[in-house]
């Protein structure tokens, strides 16, 4: 009989009786009981009549043994005669019985079990179909022949590139198989989360050899030794615009672009030139694209009257053309630990476009005149041409505001203005939520940690840019002008005597955050709570943000005459750019919490002072903490009854930043 039970391993049994509708059987030499329904087995010798049925092999009437059944399993040189005998005149095929008589000699049991056996084997000389046996013809076992010679060949490409993953060598790929690839390809889609398909059994079973678990963690650290994944890879940034840059196409005509700037372009004979105002810009010493600058003019009577230049890109990029298109694609430039990834190709980004020093720049200028209290009394929109004097950093900004040498004088005076307009606007309710904030940038050969003060100068610039988009959605909302205003809905904070008993700073910054509402965009002007203003247009940063690039378009279709965007047709571009937006924000969150893994990796040792800001998850003890020397805000496992300003002592309990992996304990 044959046993088809289990990986369907061709086996001899004894049938010991019937059982409603399937057979007891005693399976093999070590007669393992079993019962199968009769369809799962085959007849090969039955019991001789008057015979009592048996327990077992090895007694009679099947008194038989292993040994005994390689004696007479069929020799090569009597198989290889039947063939030739079958192969030429052997009809429809013989049964087991006349089979073994041909090949054997006989059909006794022990011969009919062999010559079963034998059919069942590795075998390509015979088929054995509806208990008949017939011989392949030639060309049929030619073609089996081969395709053993290639599985062979493939199951010794198996065993290697298994090999290679239990030892965790290095990989040369071009020396693997079809087979391999596409299992390391798999492997690499588990290392980016994509976990849709399975392991087939044998590469599960090469990585439990590997002791590697099925996990995307684990499958990166095996992909890390294999030289097969980047340590600081982002799964989140593969095959994203801006991890494959732009065509070949984009940059030739961004090329074509840089080389043509210069020359006259449509509507360079409408704007203002301000080249003779004197117009500095403030920025990080990194910075290559500039986006915006600041100038102070001095009317006949007397008013002083702020300049905000804001970068021009549409004189060269029109809507519509193949770089605004993939601009659109992208919605925003993309900021990494590493760098940033642009909107637009480099050579324009950060050369025509940019608000260079001694550079005659294309460019839309705000003018905003305020009075004693800091409200608006008089405000425009014009394009324009101007000519930077100078780029400062920071930290040259702050040393000249704090001296105010004479020469120096209209950086002090604008200080003085932004000061009073953001007054102004805590007068109306703005939060002021200013702190230092930390991050972590990728360094020659390690993590560096990276921290921001609010210092003057970049409080004043910012609050120029809130000033500008304020006017923008002034002007706007006076025109009925779709653009794509920022909102936020007010909030309810804690009462200013529960305010007053936290310490200012991150723990009662942190008590304001958690009530506030995310930011919302939409075509219709609205209150943003946190900005105290009744509107807000994100302005002045075109060659970073798209959005910033529709609102100068729908600027400038108002001035010519021409029909802008409607509502509708704004809020339709605005739900396209919601997606890679997204997906930027995802990005850039995870591409800062894997480089903070990577610091705290490598500071492990080390402990550092915090302050307790409030709950995450009480019932696991996970709470959020600023740790004051990183000027970071993380989530820690905290003593249970922790109240906000408690101080705690933070430190490293486990960090893997290939498994995205940072657990931190602090303690009272």
């Amino acid at each position: 009989m044959i046993d088809r039970g289990e990986e369907s391993v061709p086996t001899l049994a004894v049938v010991l009786g019937l059982q409603g509708s399937k057979l007891q059987l005693a399976v093999g030499a070590a007669a393992k009981l079993q019962a199968l329904p009769p369809r799962d087995l085959q007849l090969v010798c039955p019991l001789p009549s008057g015979a009592s049925a048996p327990a077992r092999l090895g007694v009679a009437p099947w008194n038989f043994g292993t040994d005994d059944l390689e004696v007479a399993s069929p020799s090569p040189r009597d198989r290889s005669a039947a063939w030739l005998l079958l192969r030429d005149g052997g009809g429809d095929g013989l049964n087991l019985a006349d089979w073994c008589e041909l090949v054997c000699g006989g059909s006794q049991p022990v011969q009919r079990a062999a010559a079963w056996l034998w059919l069942h084997g590795p075998q390509l000389w015979f088929r054995l179909r509806q208990q008949l046996i017939s011989a392949r013809p030639l060309d049929e076992l030619q073609q089996l022949r081969r395709d053993r010679r290639r599985q062979h060949r493939q199951e010794l490409q198996r065993q290697l590139w298994h090999g290679a993953l239990k030892c965790r060598q290095t990989l040369d790929v071009d020396q693997l198989g079809a087979e391999a690839r596409q299992e390391l390809e798999l492997l690499r889609r588990w290392a980016a989360e994509d976990t849709s398909s399975a392991p087939s059994v044998p590469l599960r079973r090469a990585l439990q050899a590997a002791h590697c678990a099925a996990e995307p963690g684990a499958i990166r650290h095996l992909l890390v030794d294999l030289g097969q994944w980047q340590l600081h890879h982002l799964p989140s940034l593969s095959q994203t615009c801006w991890d494959l840059g732009f065509t070949p196409e984009l940059e030739r005509e961004a090329d074509r672009l840089l080389a043509v700037h210069e020359q006259p372009q449509p509507g360079d004979g409408a704007r203002r030139d301000l080249c003779g105002l004197a117009c500095v810009t403030i920025d990080d010493d990194d910075t290559a694209d500039i986006d915006d600058g600041l100038a102070l003019e001095t009317r006949p009577e007397g008013a002083e009257r702020l300049w905000i230049h804001v970068a021009d890109p549409d004189r060269l990029v029109p809507a519509g053309s193949p770089l605004d298109l993939e601009a659109r694609r992208r919605a925003t430039s993309l900021y990494l630990a590493r760098g940033s990834l642009p909107m637009f190709p480099q050579q324009l980004s950060t050369g025509p476009f940019s608000l260079r020093a001694g550079q005659r720049c294309a460019s839309w200028s705000v003018w905003v005149e305020l009075d004693e209290g800091g409200a608006v009394v008089a405000s425009g929109v014009e394009r324009s041409w101007v000519r930077p004097t100078y780029r400062l950093s920071y930290a040259d900004a702050d040393e000249l505001i704090e001296l105010a040498p004479p020469q120096e004088a209209a950086l002090a005076a604008m200080h003085r203005l932004l000061l009073r307009r953001r007054q102004w606007r805590v007068a109306r309710g703005a939060l002021l939520l200013d702190q230092p904030e930390g991050r972590i940038r990728e360094g020659a050969d390690h993590a560096e940690l990276e921290i921001t003060e609010p210092s003057p100068s970049r409080l004043m610039v910012a609050e120029a840019m809130i000033l500008a988009g304020a006017v923008v959605a002034e002007l706007g909302r006076s025109h009925h002008l779709a653009l794509p205003y920022r909102s936020q809905l007010p909030a309810e904070l804690p009462p200013a005597a529960e305010l007053e008993q936290l310490p200012p700073g991150p723990v009662r910054h942190a008590a304001i955050k958690r009530c506030l509402s995310r930011g919302h965009s939409g075509s219709q002007p609205a209150p943003h709570f946190s900005l105290g203003l009744p509107a807000y247009v994100q302005a002045t940063s075109p060659i970073r943000r798209y959005g910033d690039l529709v609102v100068q378009r729908q600027l400038l279709a108002l001035q010519g005459g021409t029909a802008p965007l409607t509502a509708d047709q704004l809020q339709d571009l605005l739900q396209q750019l919601e997606i890679p937006l997204r997906q930027a924000v995802q990005i850039s969150r995870e591409d800062q919490r894997h480089w903070q893994q990577v610091w705290f990796g490598e500071h492990r040792g080390e402990a550092w002072r915090a302050q307790f800001l409030r709950w995450l998850r009480p019932q696991d003890r996970l709470g959020l903490v600023h740790l004051e020397d990183l000027a970071m805000d993380l989530a820690a496992e905290c003593p249970a009854g922790s109240e906000p300003a408690d101080q705690v002592l933070v430190r490293v309990h486990q960090v893997d930043p290939l498994r995205d992996l940072l657990r931190l304990i602090a303690t009272a």
